[in-house]
């Protein structure tokens, strides 16, 4: 269902969802298979359409914006979600799986199985991407979902659901188990303090949103929180090797969670590696902010794109065609460069000498640590995930690509013959 800005409450719509949230939970495998399909299909159908109300959404965006590439739909980017559907429903139904069965002492059987959770609400920024990863997932893992999108996406969102909804229709599935609120930001207190009717709230985009939300919500919330992402160049790194990681990681899509932010390279080989960064970064226009010896070893190159480098550099996920980069003395220095600064997000280092990356990998705190690999990869999709809600950077219930697998709660069953305690 899509709701207009001219309501007054989102409570008895949120009632709704809840009461469909059963049916979705009840729905059958070949019912969610059949929606996923039928939403890819429509997607491809759609393309011309959706293609026009994303331009509306564009037209009103500064084209020097860096979330002007998040919010931008093509129709390769909406053939690859059509696709990623499709892998969606290859992967198997998380829900009702046994974890645990045995008979107690007393002969009670006793039996742990997987179950939806429920109701999901997502609040999100200028991703119109998120309405298909997000609904796919859910509604495959059997729960209903509430979409709170920004108004950087309104006519995109909107767009999208109108699809998802004939999807579900196609497949006899209640369209209220899907329900995107107004674009403005009204209704955002109204959800978070719905707790009798969302079970969970995931808030993906700027580091602002998610403050807001873990800050605001009465609702039990899972962060998918902002990258701030390292690359760490080591004495023995193949530097040809290292700087092709460095500039895919920084350059290939400046405005996601998985993209470079800080690069660290050891002392021995920093005159040798920072000059060959150069020629990219002249070529993608990327500035630099570089500490004092970092910076010295860029001005004798002639790099001419570099600032002196705050400590407010460090730590701050640029989400543009920006990095720090920080001389440390050797993997130690690096080590506790990162734990101060890393959103524990993606880092990885660049090193021939396994015992060295191997170090790295056991020390480093974040969902998903690389050794000799851009961070572009930590992404749902990439990882066979079929898609993601978002990147959780906690430790709870779910850590790194947060996808189908995490969708479910458990039920504990206990089935008796008359026994009492």
């Amino acid at each position: 269902m899509i709701l207009t800005s001219s309501i007054t409450s989102i409570i008895a719509d949120l009632a709704n969802t809840r009461k469909a949230s059963s049916s979705i939970a009840r729905a059958n495998n070949e019912q969610k298979l059949g929606f996923l399909k039928s939403l890819s299909l429509i997607l491809i159908e759609s393309i011309s359409h959706i293609l026009k109300q994303n331009k509306l959404d564009l037209d009103e965006m500064p084209l020097n914006d860096p979330k002007r590439d998040r919010l931008l739909l093509n129709e390769s980017r909406i053939e690859n979600l059509a696709n990623s559907l499709l892998d969606i429903a290859k992967l198997p139904d998380p829900t009702n799986q046994l974890l645990i069965e045995k008979i107690l002492p007393n002969g009670i059987l006793l039996q742990k199985k997987t179950v939806p959770m429920g109701v999901i609400g997502v609040i999100f920024e200028a991703r119109p991407n998120v309405v298909l990863d997000v609904t796919a997932l859910c509604i495959r893992s059997g729960n209903a979902i509430v979409l709170k999108g920004g108004s950087d996406a309104h006519f995109s969102n909107i767009a999208l659901v109108n699809c998802i909804e004939k999807a579900l229709t196609a497949n006899k599935i209640d369209t209220n188990v899907v329900l995107l609120l107004p674009s403005g930001r009204t209704y955002v207190k109204e959800l978070l303090e719905a707790t009798r009717y969302v079970d969970v709230i995931i808030p993906r985009g700027s580091e602002s949103l998610i403050k807001y939300v873990r800050e605001n919500s009465k609702v039990p919330t899972i962060e998918t929180g902002a990258g701030v992402c390292h690359t760490y160049v080591h004495s023995e790194a193949n530097l040809e090797k290292a700087k092709n990681i460095v500039i895919n990681a920084k350059t290939t899509r400046v405005s996601v969670c998985n993209s470079l932010d800080t690069v660290l390279v050891d002392s021995a080989i920093a005159e040798l590696f920072l000059p060959m960064l150069i020629e990219a970064f002249n070529v993608f226009n990327v500035e630099v902010f570089a500490d004092e010896t970092a910076f010295d070893i860029f001005r004798k190159a002639n790099f001419k794109n570099l600032q002196q480098a705050k400590d407010s550099d460090f730590g701050r996920e640029f989400l543009d065609f920006k990095c720090s980069v920080k001389v440390v003395s050797n993997i130690d220095d690096a080590l506790n460069h990162i734990a101060e600064y890393s959103s524990k997000h993606s880092e990885a280092i660049v090193s021939e000498n396994k015992e060295i990356c191997q170090l790295f990998i056991d020390n480093v705190d974040a969902a998903a640590v690389y050794s000799n690999a851009s961070t572009r990869f930590t992404d749902g999709g990439e990882f066979g995930l079929g898609a993601e809600i978002g990147i959780s950077t906690q430790k709870l219930h779910a850590r790194g690509p947060f996808a189908l697998e995490k969708l479910v709660t458990e039920k504990w069953i206990l089935t008796g013959n008359g026994q009492i305690r």
